[in-house]
């Protein structure tokens, strides 16, 4: 079902820093913008009741994860909370063996072959190239020529509007997308701006 949303919409919101008395709204928005995969970040105030929010509040084919999952208890309060996938700025075994064993969806930072490597031969369905703004899109043709035929790498970390394409070009297939799109502070119209933003150059792409 990951890869599923992602083709209906490539593109993974980033919540880091919301508040449970705003995901609702800002989730709501998201939604109708076009984005199918929500994620809040772990590091976030009471994450796990913004998770249940975002799960509680929004459609089914809206996918709901947490975000810099860094234990594997913390797998099991991510599920129990309702969400859905397993976002990591690593690539810690221990981590992405216990996701899979939840029966959750998986997506570890990598930025090495030899990570991605791993992290696949561990069942992650999407890799994380993080942070993409060290790496450029150089890195993503280089590694598809030799990873895994199908193999999804989406750049996250500095990724806008106008640099997408270059990624794009270069065989990525989805973004995830943090401060470009939502920052605390944010109203509910100005995240919506900013969806529309990237949705219209994901768009413009495909």
């Amino acid at each position: 079902m990951l890869k599923q949303a992602l083709a209906h919409n490539g593109l993974i919101a980033i919540l880091r820093g919301v508040r449970p008395d705003e995901a609702e709204a800002i989730g709501q928005v998201l939604y109708q913008t076009g984005f199918r995969v929500i994620e809040v970040p772990l590091n976030s105030p009471d994450p796990y009741t913004s998770i249940r929010t975002l799960r509680d509040s929004l459609p089914a084919d809206c996918l709901i994860g947490a975000g810099t999952v860094l234990a594997p208890a913390q797998v099991e309060q991510v599920k129990a909370a309702g969400g859905q996938v397993i976002v990591m700025p690593h690539s810690d075994a221990k981590v992405l063996r216990a996701a899979k064993a939840a029966g959750l969806y998986l997506s570890p930072g990598v930025a090495t072959p030899t990570e991605a490597f791993a992290a696949l031969a561990e069942g992650a369905d999407v890799l994380k190239l993080f942070p993409a703004e060290q790496m450029g899109p150089g890195v993503i043709k280089a590694w598809l020529a030799v990873l895994p035929t199908g193999t999804l790498l989406l750049p996250v970390g500095g990724v806008t509007p106008g640099n997408m394409p270059v990624y794009f070009d270069a065989g990525a297939k989805g973004f995830g997308l943090g401060s470009g799109l939502f920052k605390p502070g944010m109203s509910v119209d100005q995240v919506a701006s900013s969806a529309q933003a990237y949705v219209a150059a994901w768009n413009a792409l495909n």
